[in-house]
Protein backbone atom coordinates (compact mmCIF):
# COMPACT_ATOMS: atom_id res chain seq x y z
CA UNK A 1 0.00 0.00 0.00
CA UNK A 2 1.58 3.41 -0.64
CA UNK A 3 1.69 6.41 1.35
CA UNK A 4 -1.50 8.16 -0.35
CA UNK A 5 -4.05 4.79 0.50
CA UNK A 6 -4.43 3.37 -2.49
CA UNK A 7 -2.03 0.54 -5.19
CA UNK A 8 -2.86 -1.04 -7.86
CA UNK A 9 -5.25 -3.64 -6.22
CA UNK A 10 -6.76 -6.02 -9.09
CA UNK A 11 -3.22 -5.99 -11.17
CA UNK A 12 -0.47 -6.11 -8.38
CA UNK A 13 0.34 -9.45 -8.69
CA UNK A 14 0.21 -9.87 -12.82
CA UNK A 15 2.28 -6.85 -12.76
CA UNK A 16 5.78 -7.98 -12.87
CA UNK A 17 7.83 -6.91 -9.56
CA UNK A 18 10.42 -4.52 -11.72
CA UNK A 19 13.38 -5.24 -9.52
CA UNK A 20 12.79 -8.83 -9.57
CA UNK A 21 12.29 -9.65 -13.19
CA UNK A 22 14.64 -10.16 -15.48
CA UNK A 23 12.84 -8.61 -18.54
CA UNK A 24 12.67 -5.23 -17.28
CA UNK A 25 15.50 -2.75 -16.37
CA UNK A 26 14.32 -0.73 -13.67
CA UNK A 27 15.27 3.01 -12.85
CA UNK A 28 17.71 3.21 -15.12
CA UNK A 29 19.87 6.54 -15.78
CA UNK A 30 19.00 8.96 -18.10
CA UNK A 31 21.95 8.44 -20.06
CA UNK A 32 20.95 4.91 -20.55
CA UNK A 33 17.69 5.58 -21.40
CA UNK A 34 18.63 7.93 -24.05
CA UNK A 35 21.10 5.11 -24.92
CA UNK A 36 18.38 2.79 -25.71
CA UNK A 37 16.90 4.58 -28.24
CA UNK A 38 20.00 5.68 -29.49
CA UNK A 39 18.84 4.57 -33.48
CA UNK A 40 15.65 6.85 -32.94
CA UNK A 41 17.91 9.92 -32.51
CA UNK A 42 18.69 12.94 -34.43
CA UNK A 43 20.82 15.25 -32.14
CA UNK A 44 20.10 18.49 -32.63
CA UNK A 45 22.74 21.70 -33.13
CA UNK A 46 22.17 22.22 -29.22
CA UNK A 47 23.36 18.30 -28.34
CA UNK A 48 19.39 17.52 -27.06
CA UNK A 49 17.93 14.26 -28.40
CA UNK A 50 15.48 14.62 -30.81
CA UNK A 51 12.98 12.04 -32.12
CA UNK A 52 10.68 11.60 -34.85
CA UNK A 53 7.22 9.28 -33.74
CA UNK A 54 4.90 7.29 -35.66
CA UNK A 55 1.84 9.32 -33.96
CA UNK A 56 2.23 12.67 -33.92
CA UNK A 57 -1.12 13.10 -31.48
CA UNK A 58 -3.17 11.69 -28.79
CA UNK A 59 -5.46 9.02 -30.10
CA UNK A 60 -8.32 10.47 -28.45
CA UNK A 61 -11.41 8.59 -30.33
CA UNK A 62 -9.29 5.17 -29.29
CA UNK A 63 -9.52 5.71 -25.67
CA UNK A 64 -11.47 4.48 -23.43
CA UNK A 65 -11.93 4.61 -19.39
CA UNK A 66 -14.01 1.93 -16.87
CA UNK A 67 -15.95 4.67 -15.26
CA UNK A 68 -17.67 6.15 -18.89
CA UNK A 69 -17.70 4.06 -21.65
CA UNK A 70 -18.80 0.53 -22.23
CA UNK A 71 -15.85 -1.53 -21.01
CA UNK A 72 -16.18 -5.12 -21.84
CA UNK A 73 -14.09 -8.13 -22.41
CA UNK A 74 -12.42 -7.14 -25.36
CA UNK A 75 -11.71 -4.57 -23.61
CA UNK A 76 -10.24 -6.20 -20.69
CA UNK A 77 -8.21 -8.18 -23.00
CA UNK A 78 -6.37 -4.92 -24.36
CA UNK A 79 -5.06 -4.62 -20.48
CA UNK A 80 -4.31 -7.96 -20.38
CA UNK A 81 -2.38 -7.62 -23.58
CA UNK A 82 -0.19 -5.10 -21.81
CA UNK A 83 0.52 -6.75 -18.57
CA UNK A 84 1.66 -10.15 -20.58
CA UNK A 85 4.18 -7.65 -22.48
CA UNK A 86 4.85 -5.94 -19.37
CA UNK A 87 5.94 -9.47 -18.04
CA UNK A 88 7.22 -11.01 -21.36
CA UNK A 89 9.21 -7.67 -23.32
CA UNK A 90 12.03 -6.39 -22.68
CA UNK A 91 11.04 -3.54 -20.60
CA UNK A 92 12.69 -0.63 -18.46
CA UNK A 93 10.73 1.19 -16.05
CA UNK A 94 10.93 4.52 -13.82
CA UNK A 95 9.13 5.57 -10.80
CA UNK A 96 8.22 8.89 -10.79
CA UNK A 97 6.26 11.30 -8.10
CA UNK A 98 3.03 13.51 -9.34
CA UNK A 99 2.79 16.34 -7.19
CA UNK A 100 4.28 17.66 -3.95
CA UNK A 101 1.03 18.55 -2.13
CA UNK A 102 0.79 16.42 1.21
CA UNK A 103 -2.66 15.49 0.46
CA UNK A 104 -2.47 15.18 -3.27
CA UNK A 105 0.72 13.32 -4.62
CA UNK A 106 1.11 10.13 -6.26
CA UNK A 107 3.87 7.32 -7.05
CA UNK A 108 3.85 6.86 -10.49
CA UNK A 109 4.85 3.52 -12.51
CA UNK A 110 5.49 3.59 -16.16
CA UNK A 111 6.51 0.46 -18.12
CA UNK A 112 7.41 0.93 -21.48
CA UNK A 113 9.37 -1.41 -24.25
CA UNK A 114 13.10 -1.06 -24.15
CA UNK A 115 13.35 0.02 -28.03
CA UNK A 116 11.23 3.16 -27.17
CA UNK A 117 13.07 4.30 -24.33
CA UNK A 118 12.94 7.53 -25.15
CA UNK A 119 9.22 7.22 -23.83
CA UNK A 120 10.57 7.52 -20.61
CA UNK A 121 13.51 9.20 -21.07
CA UNK A 122 10.91 12.50 -22.00
CA UNK A 123 8.26 11.48 -19.14
CA UNK A 124 11.55 11.15 -16.14
CA UNK A 125 12.13 14.70 -17.12
CA UNK A 126 8.93 15.72 -16.59
CA UNK A 127 8.60 14.31 -12.89
CA UNK A 128 10.16 14.05 -9.54
CA UNK A 129 12.61 11.22 -8.68
CA UNK A 130 10.58 9.14 -5.86
CA UNK A 131 12.41 9.50 -2.37
CA UNK A 132 13.89 6.32 -1.05
CA UNK A 133 11.90 5.93 1.81
CA UNK A 134 8.75 5.29 -0.54
CA UNK A 135 10.50 2.32 -0.77
CA UNK A 136 9.53 -1.09 2.19
CA UNK A 137 13.29 -1.57 1.53
CA UNK A 138 16.69 -0.41 0.53
CA UNK A 139 16.55 -2.89 -2.98
CA UNK A 140 12.97 -2.67 -2.80
CA UNK A 141 10.80 -0.61 -5.34
CA UNK A 142 8.21 1.46 -3.97
CA UNK A 143 4.48 0.39 -4.12
CA UNK A 144 3.16 2.65 -6.98
CA UNK A 145 -0.28 4.42 -7.27
CA UNK A 146 -0.65 4.64 -11.04
CA UNK A 147 0.71 2.72 -13.58
CA UNK A 148 0.84 2.79 -16.95
CA UNK A 149 2.40 0.36 -19.86
CA UNK A 150 2.95 1.35 -23.06
CA UNK A 151 3.46 -1.24 -25.69
CA UNK A 152 4.01 1.65 -29.01
CA UNK A 153 4.71 -1.73 -31.68
CA UNK A 154 1.21 -3.43 -30.62
CA UNK A 155 -1.11 -4.39 -33.26
CA UNK A 156 -4.04 -2.30 -32.44
CA UNK A 157 -3.88 1.44 -31.45
CA UNK A 158 -6.20 1.40 -28.09
CA UNK A 159 -5.66 3.39 -24.88
CA UNK A 160 -8.09 1.53 -21.83
CA UNK A 161 -7.73 3.11 -18.51
CA UNK A 162 -8.96 1.53 -15.10
CA UNK A 163 -9.22 4.85 -13.07
CA UNK A 164 -9.97 3.18 -9.93
CA UNK A 165 -6.92 0.54 -10.34
CA UNK A 166 -4.93 3.51 -11.40
CA UNK A 167 -3.74 1.59 -14.66
CA UNK A 168 -3.26 2.65 -18.03
CA UNK A 169 -2.67 0.30 -21.13
CA UNK A 170 -1.44 2.65 -23.83
CA UNK A 171 -1.24 0.12 -27.13
CA UNK A 172 -0.23 0.86 -30.58
CA UNK A 173 1.03 4.52 -30.06
CA UNK A 174 4.76 5.98 -29.49
CA UNK A 175 2.99 9.34 -28.54
CA UNK A 176 5.08 10.31 -25.54
CA UNK A 177 1.87 12.54 -24.36
CA UNK A 178 -0.23 9.59 -24.33
CA UNK A 179 2.33 8.31 -21.02
CA UNK A 180 2.43 11.93 -19.61
CA UNK A 181 -1.94 12.27 -19.65
CA UNK A 182 -2.24 8.89 -18.69
CA UNK A 183 -1.10 9.99 -15.48
CA UNK A 184 -2.43 13.67 -15.43
CA UNK A 185 -5.87 11.93 -16.13
CA UNK A 186 -5.75 10.08 -12.56
CA UNK A 187 -4.18 13.13 -10.93
CA UNK A 188 -7.35 15.08 -11.83
CA UNK A 189 -9.95 11.95 -10.85
CA UNK A 190 -8.76 11.39 -7.54
CA UNK A 191 -8.55 15.39 -6.84
CA UNK A 192 -12.66 15.00 -7.56
CA UNK A 193 -12.94 12.53 -5.15
CA UNK A 194 -11.29 14.42 -2.36
CA UNK A 195 -13.92 17.41 -2.94
CA UNK A 196 -11.92 19.38 -5.80
CA UNK A 197 -11.68 19.53 -9.18
CA UNK A 198 -8.94 18.50 -11.52
CA UNK A 199 -8.14 21.43 -13.92
CA UNK A 200 -6.42 21.93 -17.36
CA UNK A 201 -5.04 24.48 -16.44
CA UNK A 202 -1.83 26.66 -15.61
CA UNK A 203 -1.10 28.46 -12.61
CA UNK A 204 0.92 31.44 -11.40
CA UNK A 205 2.05 33.68 -8.78
CA UNK A 206 2.00 37.28 -9.23
CA UNK A 207 3.13 39.95 -6.82
CA UNK A 208 2.84 43.10 -7.16
CA UNK A 209 1.87 46.93 -6.84
CA UNK A 210 -1.75 47.72 -6.37
CA UNK A 211 -3.20 51.47 -6.92
CA UNK A 212 -2.71 52.37 -3.95
CA UNK A 213 1.32 51.59 -4.08
CA UNK A 214 1.07 48.64 -1.66
CA UNK A 215 2.75 44.97 -2.88
CA UNK A 216 0.26 42.19 -2.93
CA UNK A 217 0.15 38.96 -3.74
CA UNK A 218 -2.67 37.57 -6.58
CA UNK A 219 -2.85 33.70 -7.67
CA UNK A 220 -4.10 33.56 -11.10
CA UNK A 221 -4.98 30.27 -13.43
CA UNK A 222 -5.67 30.05 -16.95
CA UNK A 223 -7.96 27.39 -18.31
CA UNK A 224 -7.55 26.47 -22.02
CA UNK A 225 -6.96 24.01 -24.97
CA UNK A 226 -3.63 23.29 -26.48
CA UNK A 227 -2.43 26.18 -28.50
CA UNK A 228 -4.98 28.68 -27.04
CA UNK A 229 -1.91 30.87 -25.53
CA UNK A 230 -2.32 28.81 -21.99
CA UNK A 231 1.52 28.22 -21.69
CA UNK A 232 2.34 31.55 -23.52
CA UNK A 233 0.43 33.82 -20.36
CA UNK A 234 1.20 31.31 -17.89
CA UNK A 235 4.86 31.72 -18.00
CA UNK A 236 4.93 35.14 -19.11
CA UNK A 237 6.76 38.11 -16.97
CA UNK A 238 3.26 40.22 -17.42
CA UNK A 239 6.24 43.41 -17.77
CA UNK A 240 6.17 43.98 -14.00
CA UNK A 241 8.81 46.01 -12.38
CA UNK A 242 11.33 43.93 -10.31
CA UNK A 243 13.14 46.97 -9.14
CA UNK A 244 9.63 47.58 -7.29
CA UNK A 245 9.53 43.85 -5.90
CA UNK A 246 6.98 42.83 -8.32
CA UNK A 247 7.41 39.73 -10.23
CA UNK A 248 5.56 36.73 -11.66
CA UNK A 249 6.16 33.08 -11.23
CA UNK A 250 4.87 30.65 -13.64
CA UNK A 251 3.65 27.72 -11.12
CA UNK A 252 2.45 24.53 -13.65
CA UNK A 253 1.20 25.18 -17.33
CA UNK A 254 -1.21 22.32 -17.98
CA UNK A 255 -2.94 20.26 -14.97
CA UNK A 256 -3.53 21.49 -11.57
CA UNK A 257 -5.96 20.41 -8.87
CA UNK A 258 -8.42 22.95 -7.42
CA UNK A 259 -8.69 22.07 -3.76
CA UNK A 260 -11.47 22.88 -1.34
CA UNK A 261 -9.58 25.29 0.61
CA UNK A 262 -8.75 27.43 -2.30
CA UNK A 263 -4.86 26.20 -2.88
CA UNK A 264 -4.52 24.57 -6.51
CA UNK A 265 -1.78 21.52 -6.08
CA UNK A 266 0.47 21.22 -9.01
CA UNK A 267 1.07 17.86 -10.53
CA UNK A 268 4.38 18.20 -12.77
CA UNK A 269 7.39 19.30 -10.49
CA UNK A 270 10.55 18.69 -12.76
CA UNK A 271 9.71 19.83 -16.39
CA UNK A 272 7.37 21.02 -18.42
CA UNK A 273 6.06 19.68 -22.20
CA UNK A 274 5.83 22.23 -24.45
CA UNK A 275 4.63 23.30 -27.86
CA UNK A 276 7.23 24.72 -30.27
CA UNK A 277 5.90 25.78 -33.45
CA UNK A 278 6.59 28.85 -34.40
CA UNK A 279 9.05 29.71 -30.96
CA UNK A 280 10.68 32.65 -31.42
CA UNK A 281 13.52 34.03 -29.17
CA UNK A 282 12.19 37.88 -29.02
CA UNK A 283 8.98 37.13 -28.47
CA UNK A 284 9.13 33.90 -25.91
CA UNK A 285 12.84 34.42 -24.88
CA UNK A 286 12.58 32.37 -21.56
CA UNK A 287 10.50 29.42 -23.27
CA UNK A 288 13.31 29.88 -26.27
CA UNK A 289 16.47 29.46 -24.03
CA UNK A 290 14.96 26.23 -22.41
CA UNK A 291 14.48 24.15 -25.40
CA UNK A 292 17.35 25.45 -26.90
CA UNK A 293 19.47 24.43 -23.84
CA UNK A 294 21.16 20.55 -24.57
CA UNK A 295 18.78 19.15 -21.94
CA UNK A 296 15.51 19.46 -23.47
CA UNK A 297 14.07 16.48 -25.19
CA UNK A 298 12.41 17.32 -29.05
CA UNK A 299 9.69 15.22 -30.62
CA UNK A 300 8.07 15.77 -33.83
CA UNK A 301 9.96 18.73 -34.56
CA UNK A 302 11.60 19.41 -37.87
CA UNK A 303 15.66 18.63 -36.99
CA UNK A 304 17.96 18.48 -39.91
CA UNK A 305 20.34 15.54 -40.36
CA UNK A 306 22.99 18.09 -39.26
CA UNK A 307 21.19 18.79 -36.47
CA UNK A 308 19.81 22.12 -37.48
CA UNK A 309 16.16 22.83 -35.83
CA UNK A 310 13.43 25.03 -37.69
CA UNK A 311 10.92 26.19 -35.65
CA UNK A 312 8.34 27.60 -37.81
CA UNK A 313 8.28 23.73 -40.12
CA UNK A 314 5.82 21.78 -39.67
CA UNK A 315 7.39 19.25 -42.02
CA UNK A 316 6.20 16.31 -39.28
CA UNK A 317 3.12 18.18 -37.62
CA UNK A 318 2.28 21.55 -36.41
CA UNK A 319 2.25 19.81 -33.10
CA UNK A 320 5.80 19.65 -32.59
CA UNK A 321 6.70 19.40 -29.16
CA UNK A 322 9.59 19.62 -26.53
CA UNK A 323 9.87 18.27 -22.86
CA UNK A 324 12.01 21.35 -20.94
CA UNK A 325 13.22 21.32 -17.09
CA UNK A 326 11.50 24.06 -14.91
CA UNK A 327 15.42 24.92 -13.89
CA UNK A 328 15.71 26.02 -17.55
CA UNK A 329 12.90 28.29 -17.87
CA UNK A 330 13.78 32.07 -16.02
CA UNK A 331 10.01 32.19 -15.41
CA UNK A 332 9.38 28.79 -13.05
CA UNK A 333 9.80 29.16 -9.93
CA UNK A 334 10.80 26.49 -6.90
CA UNK A 335 7.04 26.01 -6.14
CA UNK A 336 4.13 24.02 -8.20
CA UNK A 337 1.33 25.00 -5.82
CA UNK A 338 -0.19 27.91 -5.06
CA UNK A 339 -1.68 28.52 -1.77
CA UNK A 340 -4.81 30.29 -3.17
CA UNK A 341 -6.33 31.24 -6.17
CA UNK A 342 -7.72 35.19 -7.35
CA UNK A 343 -8.40 34.65 -10.80
CA UNK A 344 -9.59 32.15 -13.22
CA UNK A 345 -9.53 33.05 -16.52
CA UNK A 346 -10.75 30.96 -19.73
CA UNK A 347 -8.84 31.37 -22.85
CA UNK A 348 -11.15 31.04 -26.26
CA UNK A 349 -10.55 32.21 -29.86
CA UNK A 350 -13.81 33.60 -30.89
CA UNK A 351 -14.11 36.20 -32.98
CA UNK A 352 -17.29 37.84 -31.04
CA UNK A 353 -15.80 37.73 -27.78
CA UNK A 354 -14.41 40.93 -26.34
CA UNK A 355 -11.10 40.33 -24.99
CA UNK A 356 -11.92 39.76 -21.91
CA UNK A 357 -15.14 39.98 -19.85
CA UNK A 358 -16.07 39.58 -16.54
CA UNK A 359 -18.36 36.74 -15.56
CA UNK A 360 -20.40 35.83 -12.38
CA UNK A 361 -20.04 32.36 -10.92
CA UNK A 362 -22.85 31.09 -12.93
CA UNK A 363 -21.79 32.33 -16.19
CA UNK A 364 -18.27 30.84 -15.01
CA UNK A 365 -19.72 27.36 -15.11
CA UNK A 366 -21.21 27.79 -17.97
CA UNK A 367 -18.13 29.16 -19.57
CA UNK A 368 -16.47 26.23 -17.71
CA UNK A 369 -19.09 23.81 -19.40
CA UNK A 370 -19.08 25.26 -22.70
CA UNK A 371 -14.79 25.17 -23.07
CA UNK A 372 -14.83 27.04 -26.50
CA UNK A 373 -12.10 27.63 -28.74
CA UNK A 374 -11.10 25.84 -31.55
CA UNK A 375 -9.50 22.81 -32.27
CA UNK A 376 -5.68 22.41 -32.39
CA UNK A 377 -3.30 19.46 -33.60
CA UNK A 378 -2.69 18.62 -30.43
CA UNK A 379 -6.00 17.29 -30.00
CA UNK A 380 -6.98 16.21 -33.91
CA UNK A 381 -4.48 17.47 -36.58
CA UNK A 382 -7.45 16.77 -39.56
CA UNK A 383 -9.83 19.56 -37.69
CA UNK A 384 -7.16 22.08 -36.96
CA UNK A 385 -8.68 25.48 -36.67
CA UNK A 386 -12.20 24.36 -36.64
CA UNK A 387 -14.62 25.60 -33.43
CA UNK A 388 -14.49 22.92 -30.68
CA UNK A 389 -16.63 22.79 -27.63
CA UNK A 390 -14.50 20.45 -24.49
CA UNK A 391 -16.37 20.90 -20.65
CA UNK A 392 -13.42 22.60 -18.68
CA UNK A 393 -11.08 22.58 -21.96
CA UNK A 394 -10.40 19.53 -20.77
CA UNK A 395 -10.46 16.28 -22.75
CA UNK A 396 -8.93 14.10 -19.67
CA UNK A 397 -12.43 14.29 -17.23
CA UNK A 398 -13.73 11.12 -15.93
CA UNK A 399 -16.86 10.82 -14.48
CA UNK A 400 -20.20 12.99 -14.92
CA UNK A 401 -19.57 16.28 -16.80
CA UNK A 402 -22.70 17.89 -15.75
CA UNK A 403 -21.33 17.36 -12.01
CA UNK A 404 -17.82 18.97 -12.69
CA UNK A 405 -19.94 21.93 -13.74
CA UNK A 406 -21.88 22.17 -10.59
CA UNK A 407 -18.92 21.55 -8.49
CA UNK A 408 -16.90 24.38 -10.59
CA UNK A 409 -19.35 26.67 -9.66
CA UNK A 410 -19.66 25.63 -5.40
CA UNK A 411 -15.74 25.91 -5.61
CA UNK A 412 -15.47 29.72 -6.94
CA UNK A 413 -18.62 30.70 -5.12
CA UNK A 414 -17.31 29.68 -2.27
CA UNK A 415 -13.60 30.92 -2.50
CA UNK A 416 -14.94 34.21 -3.91
CA UNK A 417 -12.75 33.65 -6.79
CA UNK A 418 -13.05 36.81 -9.81
CA UNK A 419 -13.46 34.67 -13.03
CA UNK A 420 -13.20 35.99 -16.43
CA UNK A 421 -13.50 35.12 -20.23
CA UNK A 422 -10.07 35.89 -22.26
CA UNK A 423 -10.76 36.39 -26.16
CA UNK A 424 -6.60 35.65 -27.09
CA UNK A 425 -8.15 35.68 -31.01
CA UNK A 426 -9.35 37.90 -32.78
CA UNK A 427 -12.44 40.30 -32.58
CA UNK A 428 -14.08 40.66 -35.57
CA UNK A 429 -10.48 40.73 -37.55
CA UNK A 430 -9.06 42.78 -35.06
CA UNK A 431 -6.34 40.61 -33.48
CA UNK A 432 -6.17 40.76 -29.96
CA UNK A 433 -2.26 40.15 -29.59
CA UNK A 434 0.13 39.01 -26.49
CA UNK A 435 0.57 42.84 -25.96
CA UNK A 436 -3.14 43.65 -25.30
CA UNK A 437 -3.66 39.91 -23.04
CA UNK A 438 -0.44 40.63 -21.21
CA UNK A 439 -1.65 43.91 -20.28
CA UNK A 440 -5.25 43.20 -19.33
CA UNK A 441 -4.01 40.59 -17.15
CA UNK A 442 -1.38 42.68 -15.81
CA UNK A 443 -3.81 45.54 -14.99
CA UNK A 444 -6.52 42.85 -13.52
CA UNK A 445 -4.34 41.61 -11.17
CA UNK A 446 -3.29 44.87 -9.97
CA UNK A 447 -6.91 46.12 -9.52
CA UNK A 448 -6.81 49.26 -11.91
CA UNK A 449 -9.52 48.31 -14.50
CA UNK A 450 -12.85 49.65 -14.39
CA UNK A 451 -15.65 47.76 -15.68
CA UNK A 452 -18.81 48.58 -17.41
CA UNK A 453 -22.24 46.08 -18.60
CA UNK A 454 -21.76 45.98 -22.45
CA UNK A 455 -25.30 46.77 -23.98
CA UNK A 456 -24.42 45.30 -27.06
CA UNK A 457 -22.86 42.03 -25.86
CA UNK A 458 -25.27 42.23 -22.57
CA UNK A 459 -21.16 41.45 -20.36
CA UNK A 460 -19.26 42.97 -18.13
CA UNK A 461 -16.39 44.17 -19.93
CA UNK A 462 -13.58 47.12 -19.77
CA UNK A 463 -14.19 50.78 -19.74
CA UNK A 464 -10.22 51.89 -19.11
CA UNK A 465 -7.13 49.57 -18.67
CA UNK A 466 -4.34 51.57 -17.72
CA UNK A 467 -1.67 51.26 -21.13
CA UNK A 468 -4.44 50.27 -23.26
CA UNK A 469 -7.29 51.62 -25.66
CA UNK A 470 -9.89 49.41 -24.77
CA UNK A 471 -12.21 51.49 -27.14
CA UNK A 472 -10.29 49.64 -30.22
CA UNK A 473 -11.77 46.71 -29.05
CA UNK A 474 -15.46 47.65 -29.22
CA UNK A 475 -17.54 44.68 -30.01
CA UNK A 476 -20.48 46.78 -31.77
CA UNK A 477 -17.60 48.59 -33.90
CA UNK A 478 -15.72 45.55 -34.79
CA UNK A 479 -17.97 42.79 -35.49
CA UNK A 480 -20.24 42.75 -38.75
CA UNK A 481 -24.24 41.77 -37.81
CA UNK A 482 -23.30 41.40 -34.06
CA UNK A 483 -26.49 40.95 -32.74
CA UNK A 484 -27.38 38.15 -35.24
CA UNK A 485 -23.89 36.36 -34.32
CA UNK A 486 -25.00 36.65 -30.93
CA UNK A 487 -27.93 34.81 -30.99
CA UNK A 488 -27.05 32.03 -33.02
CA UNK A 489 -24.01 31.66 -30.71
CA UNK A 490 -26.55 32.00 -27.25
CA UNK A 491 -28.57 29.27 -29.23
CA UNK A 492 -25.89 27.40 -29.90
CA UNK A 493 -24.72 27.33 -26.42
CA UNK A 494 -28.03 26.58 -24.82
CA UNK A 495 -28.62 24.13 -26.97
CA UNK A 496 -24.84 22.36 -25.79
CA UNK A 497 -25.73 22.75 -22.00
CA UNK A 498 -29.05 20.86 -22.05
CA UNK A 499 -26.83 18.33 -23.02
CA UNK A 500 -25.64 17.50 -19.57
CA UNK A 501 -28.43 15.85 -17.76
CA UNK A 502 -26.64 16.66 -14.26
CA UNK A 503 -26.37 19.95 -14.66
CA UNK A 504 -28.15 22.79 -12.89
CA UNK A 505 -30.20 24.70 -14.26
CA UNK A 506 -29.17 27.96 -12.66
CA UNK A 507 -25.86 27.38 -14.73
CA UNK A 508 -28.19 26.06 -17.91
CA UNK A 509 -29.61 29.87 -17.92
CA UNK A 510 -26.47 32.03 -17.20
CA UNK A 511 -25.38 31.62 -20.91
CA UNK A 512 -23.37 34.86 -21.64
Amino acid sequence: MSESGKTVRSLETALPDPVEAGNVLYDPSLDRLREFSSHLETTTEFGSPSYVSDERSRNADRTKNAVDDEFGPADYARVEEAVEAASEREMVCVDRRMGRHPDHSYVCRLLVTKEYARIALAWSKLFEPVESGDADGADAAPDPDFVTVQVPDADETAIRVLPDEGVTAVLGSDYTGEAKKSFLRLFMYYAKQQGGLGLHAGSKRVRLRDDAGDLKEVGQAFLGLSATGKSTLTAHGLWLDEELGEEATMLQDDVCALRPDGAIAGSEGNGLYVKTIGLDADEQPAMHDAVTDESAVLENVDVADDGTVDFDSDRHTSNGRAVIEREQLSSAGEDIDLDGVDQIFFITRNPVMPPVAKLTPEEAAAAFMLGESVQTSAGDPSKAGESIRVVGTNPFIVGSKGEEGNRFRDLVADLDVDCFVLNTGDLGGRDVGVEESVTLLREIARGTVEWTDDEATGMTVPSEVPGMDVSEYDAAANVANLDEKLAKLRTERRTHLRTFEELDDDIEDAVY
